[in-house]
Parts: C-alpha cells; sequence; structure tokens
C-alpha cells in the first residue's frame, strides 16, 4: 500500500474529506460510490464498480464482453471501432 502523506481529522459525525487532487486523480465524482473494506486496523476505501460492469463507462449489462483483462459494452466496443 503506498501513503500519500496525507492527514485527515474525522468530523462529529465520522466523515472525513478527500482532497481534491486525489478525487481528480482516481476519477471520483460527486456521488461516486466508494466501498468500504477492513484489513485488521486499516480502512480501505475502492471505487465500486459492480462485477461484470464496462471498464470504459461502467454500465451493466448482458452486452459487455471481456476482452483481455477488461470488459467492454457494446456501445464503447461501436465507439473504439470508429476510431
Amino acid at each position: 500500500m503506498k501513503s500519500t502523506g496525507i492527514v485527515r481529522k474525522t468530523d462529529s459525525l465520522g466523515r472525513i474529506v478527500l482532497p481534491k487532487e486525489l478525487r481528480e486523480t482516481l476519477k471520483i465524482q460527486d456521488n461516486s460510490p466508494l466501498e468500504i473494506f477492513v484489513d485488521e486496523d486499516s480502512i480501505i476505501l475502492k471505487k465500486y464498480r459492480p462485477a461484470g460492469s464496462c471498464d470504459f463507462c461502467g454500465s451493466v449489462g448482458d452486452d459487455c464482453k471481456p476482452f483481455g483483462k477488461v470488459m467492454i459494452c457494446a456501445d464503447c466496443r461501436a465507439k473504439i471501432a470508429r476510431l
């Protein structure tokens, strides 16, 4: 695990603020779902993405097909074909 050197305090409701630079780097937008994991005494946040969803646009459906290690939906495959 890589340290960012960023330290934040929780507020009275237990909330923390993720710095703008970190949100931009990880492409976390307003209302982006984050999944919470606990590993011993660590809390890990990951961008939530349902299994089988498109790696490019995030859509979920039966039209998502694997290509190597990524999943691509029909719309994104069509856009790539037009390049």
